[in-house]
């Protein structure tokens, strides 16, 4: 499978976009706050976040216990350009 074959898998469905979306919004979060904000569950969020990592989109701090999820400066990229998509959709309604 090629890189862009697993670009369009992954982001050509609602669930990783708003994923995404979500890490953009803020400072880094839980993981359990992303599957919340997403309507995702707590397994497919982490799946999507391992997907992620390996793409570098995003980082993994740990913090005693908890894991906290940043977007990297590609990730940042992809979730701007992604905002300027969904606003030309909103506009087409």
């Amino acid at each position: 499978m090629t890189r862009k074959t697993e670009l369009e898998e992954l982001f050509l469905r609602n669930k990783p976009v708003r994923l995404i979306m979500a890490l953009k919004l803020g400072r880094a979060k839980y993981i359990s706050t992303l599957s919340k904000e997403t309507d995702c569950t707590y397994s497919h969020t982490v799946k999507l976040l391992d997907e992620f990592r390996e793409m570098g989109l995003v980082n993994f701090e740990k913090e005693g216990r908890v894991k906290y999820i940043t977007l990297t400066n590609d990730g940042r990229e992809l979730a701007n350009n992604f905002e300027v998509i969904l606003r030309k959709f909103s506009r087409m309604k």
